[in-house]
């Protein structure tokens, strides 16, 4: 099991990979650091993995969820509705291929603007 810390301006969190290919993928490319892109509750951005979509993809994923959109290569965090949201749920613009969860409250990401630095990097041991 893989564990990360995601940092992003004044909030970090730390989250649990699953064990498919697309983490494999992502764990293989970290230390990775970009700038947030923000959509509702949603914080998005590029990164160098480049992975099909999966069979188990979703759109509708929970709040805490961590996702790779294969159309713009990018790494996804969710905490809350986005404009694609049919009520309180967490969707995103089209299936996301899901590869972990932020551990405790994702609602902490709310605190992150577009352009802040964002910073994905192992937790070792």
């Amino acid at each position: 099991m893989h564990k990360i810390r995601i940092s992003a301006g004044q909030v970090s969190a730390t989250a649990v990979l699953k064990e498919n290919d697309t983490a494999e993928s992502l764990w293989k490319a970290l230390p990775l650091e970009a700038s947030a892109n923000t959509w509702g509750e949603e914080i998005y951005f590029g990164i160098p993995v480049h992975q099909e979509e999966a069979d188990d993809a979703t759109d509708v994923v929970e709040a805490g969820a961590l996702g790779y959109w294969p159309p713009g290569h990018a790494f996804c965090i969710f905490f809350g509705r986005t404009p694609a949201s049919r009520g309180s749920e967490c969707r995103a613009a089209s299936a996301v291929n899901v590869l972990g969860k932020v551990e405790g409250d994702a609602t902490v990401f709310k605190k992150v603007r577009s352009g802040e630095k964002v910073r994905i990097e192992k937790v070792e041991g």
